[in-house]
């Protein structure tokens, strides 16, 4: 009985892998047809998609079962514009690898995607309890884990949430000192100095800086992906001394950045996994690293007042860019090339080169109008442009209609106040000196005088502002009336201004003036 019962347990066995392997062989063919039409020139994707639907009527394991379910969304959400279909796939994928253990790769690929695909159908709210489940249970998961920290905190910062990103990429920086990953913990501390950088928190940024750049400087590793942690770091300072106006600092970390360029360019391509499954993140393509160098460069020559050589890296960098995007639809590389055109079109109006100028300003539009995000990032900046052109060529309804339109879809300071200062040089020009736009309720916290608006937090050297609100307000200005100079810091200025500063520093790299000599 006993030589009976394993006998027959024996064939149980053997039927039981034969049946396994034939399955494999099925599925396999048909998985490898599926690639073969994804991968034809031109791609076949209904024919893909055929093969692995063809997958489920055999009634696959479960692990196959949500594979193919993954497959299927990530092929419809690439590659199509059936954003249904594709959600079905990956939610059921999600759902079917979370009761699936030591499943990580599909369970948090599928939750990785099918949140992009919510966010790509504003559906916010959908998106993040879906990270920050997959967070919650990928701790064990090094890789996943901190890539789902990047991707929560870059959803927060599309909404302009940047103390939920902040704490995220502390929460994520902290993670990576845990689990021995110095590189990607700087890429944290990096990331959270740039959202630092945006909120104008610079007293935060100092400290963390130095602390990256000692982090940098001590990490050894892939040649590449050190040079790649320096540029982001320079990028960082460079961006951080202009934004304080601090121009004849930039040079040392300007020459620095150049000199990693050229270093990464001349470091061969070759992938080193490393040891450290924490690691295997870079931050940008060398070739968008370059762009970006040059984009830094032709910030600084715009504060400096350098306008030919803002003209020229701005001619290298866009060259660059149109080649770049015959192989690459980055949506990085759309923004690079707004922001240029952005100097460049400034450069324009100061040079008196207005038609130029307007050609560019049509090339902006253009490319806002291909990306909703980017519209919407860009459309005060834009409707600035127009407005300054409209000054240029003496239209000035046109100017008070575009700078009007500015100010509405902006709520960044400095934008704003760069807006108004213009638009009060319209009416002024127009002999309108009582318009209520140029008074914009002014607030007098004492008695001493009349004080800049609450939502106009300006930064130091802003006398030259308060002394022009000053003059446009009727009867503020006495004769013999002093102009109180206010904290000693405010008088601080960085040379003589040019006649073409009444266009004050705009925001960041959104970077709309030409800037102190």
């Amino acid at each position: 009985m006993a030589a009976q019962a394993a006998a027959a347990a024996a064939q149980a066995a053997a039927a039981q892998a034969a049946q396994a392997e034939a399955a494999e062989s099925w599925y396999l063919a048909l998985l490898g047809f599926a690639e073969h039409f994804r991968t034809s020139s031109p791609p076949k994707i209904r024919l893909c998609v055929h093969c692995l639907q063809a997958v489920f009527p055999f009634k696959p394991p479960q692990r196959i079962e949500a594979r193919t379910h993954l497959q299927l969304g990530s092929v419809l959400y690439h590659h199509t514009k059936n954003s249904e279909q594709a959600r079905s796939h990956l939610e059921k994928a999600w759902l079917i690898s979370q009761q699936i253990p030591q499943f990580e790769d599909v369970k948090f690929e599928a939750a990785s995607l099918l949140s992009e695909l919510y966010c790509q159908e504003n559906s916010v709210d959908a998106a993040k309890p879906l990270l920050r489940k997959a967070i919650q249970i990928s701790q064990q998961t090094p890789y996943w884990h901190c890539r789902l920290l990047f991707q929560l905190a870059q959803l927060h910062t599309l909404e302009k949430d940047l103390v939920s990103a902040c704490d995220l990429l502390g929460v994520g920086a902290e993670y990576a000192r845990v689990v021995g990953s110095e590189y990607t913990r700087a890429l944290f501390l990096l990331s959270k100095g740039m959202l630092l950088l945006m909120e104008r928190k610079l007293q935060e940024v100092h400290p963390l800086l130095t602390l990256c750049g000692q982090i940098v400087e001590n990490w050894q590793g892939n040649p590449i992906q050190k040079e790649s942690l320096r540029v982001f770091f320079l990028v960082l300072q460079v961006t951080h001394y202009l934004d304080a106006g601090q121009v004849k600092s930039v040079k040392p970390c300007l020459k620095q950045l150049q000199q990693c360029i050229q270093t990464i360019s001349t470091l061969h391509d070759d992938e080193i996994l490393p040891s450290n499954p924490a690691d295997l993140f870079h931050w940008l393509p060398k070739e968008h690293m370059c762009v970006l160098v040059y984009l830094v460069t032709v910030m600084h020559s715009m504060q400096a007042g350098y306008l030919e050589k803002a003209q020229k890296y701005t001619d290298k960098a866009l060259m660059q860019l149109e080649k770049l995007k015959m192989l690459d639809c980055s949506p990085i590389l759309s923004s690079f090339q707004v922001i240029l055109l952005e100097h460049i079109i400034m450069c324009r109006l100061v040079t008196g080169h207005k038609a130029t100028a307007l050609q560019e300003i049509s090339q902006v539009c253009q490319l806002c109008q291909q990306s909703p995000r980017l519209f919407s990032n860009h459309a005060a900046q834009l409707h600035t442009l127009l407005g300054l052109y409209c000054v240029s060529v003496n239209c000035m309804d046109n100017a008070e209609a575009q700078f009007t339109t500015a100010l509405r879809l902006t709520n960044h300071q400095e934008l704003w106040a760069f807006i108004v200062t213009n638009l009060a040089s319209v009416y002024i020009r127009e002999g309108n000196r009582h318009q209520e736009v140029v008074a914009v309720q002014f607030v007098g916290e004492d008695q001493s005088g009349p004080q800049l608006p609450c939502q106009l937090a300006l930064p130091p050297s802003s006398s030259f502002l308060r002394a022009w609100a000053l003059l446009l307000l009727p009867g503020t200005l006495q004769r013999g009336q002093a102009i109180s100079a206010g904290d000693p810091e405010d008088v601080q200025c960085r040379g003589p201004e040019p006649a073409y500063s009444l266009l004050p520093c705009a925001p960041g790299p959104h970077l709309l003036c030409v800037g102190k000599p």
